[in-house]
């Protein structure tokens, strides 16, 4: 990390161009580095809108719930890497609280892979007690993810911070509304398609879950706004973008 951290600022400031993965990434580079807005282009990421597609197949859906423990009940999905940065403990005790309070049936389906300084995400769990409403699923294959999206009822992704966030532009492209945090790139991922909390506050947390949870015309409203946000992020939006990068660069 240290080696990164005093590599990165040099490699910035000697760049002649730098390529941003988000508008927000642009202007932490501008903010918090100095640098020139000129001399930074944005590069949206994208997803496969043939394979990331709401899934209206019943028996597909009940098979890939099964085969990541999902089966019982309506059930809130979040898919990262599993370390601090994800949010997952605050989350989790969000969870609790919003069960608590609203009674609500759901449980909550994590799944990734394990990061760093993930013990205190999994002895949250443990700690409140609800190791029957909280499943860790491990790694979810891509041509699972679809079908899983499609499945819950929202998508959690409260993330400290983002780059770009493209397990939301995913759930958004499935016809599934998401649960975020007004920081970092998210509102620019998410769009219309998302409730908006303090990822910083549990109870904001809580207050969110408990609103998509027990509101299905929410829901609906989301998923359509959504589903039209997530269309305009596509592999040939991104390959422009690239394009006009690198033809700024050779113009100077």
């Amino acid at each position: 990390l240290l080696i990164f951290d005093c590599l990165r600022p040099r490699s910035v400031q000697r760049a002649d161009h730098i390529i941003a993965d988000s508008s927000n990434t642009a202007r932490d580079l501008e903010e918090v580095w100095g640098i020139s807005p000129h001399k930074v282009s944005v590069v949206q990421g994208a997803t496969d809108h043939n394979h990331f597609r709401p899934i209206d197949d019943a028996a597909k859906i009940a098979e890939v719930r099964a085969r990541y423990g999902a089966e019982c009940g309506p059930y809130i999905l979040a898919v990262s890497r599993i370390e601090p940065r994800k949010n997952f403990a605050r989350l989790i005790e969000a969870f609790h609280h919003a069960r608590q309070e609203a009674k609500l049936p759901h449980r909550l389906i994590i799944g990734g892979r394990k990061g760093w300084l993930y013990d205190e995400i999994f002895a949250k769990v443990v700690e409140l007690g609800i190791e029957d409403a909280v499943h860790f699923c491990g790694f979810v294959a891509e041509d699972d993810l679809p079908a899983l999206y499609s499945g819950a009822d929202f998508v959690a992704s409260p993330s400290l911070y983002e780059g770009f966030g493209l397990p939301i532009i995913e759930a958004l492209a499935c016809g599934t509304p998401v649960l975020t945090g007004d920081n970092s790139c998210l509102p620019e991922a998410a769009g219309p398609g998302a409730v908006y909390i303090n990822a910083l506050d549990v109870d904001s947390i809580a207050q969110g879950i408990i609103q998509l949870a027990t509101d299905h015309d929410l829901r609906q409203r989301l998923a359509a706004s959504g589903l039209a946000h997530a269309a305009q992020f596509t592999w040939e939006r991104s390959a422009d973008q690239l394009l006009a990068a690198y033809q700024k660069t050779l113009a100077l």
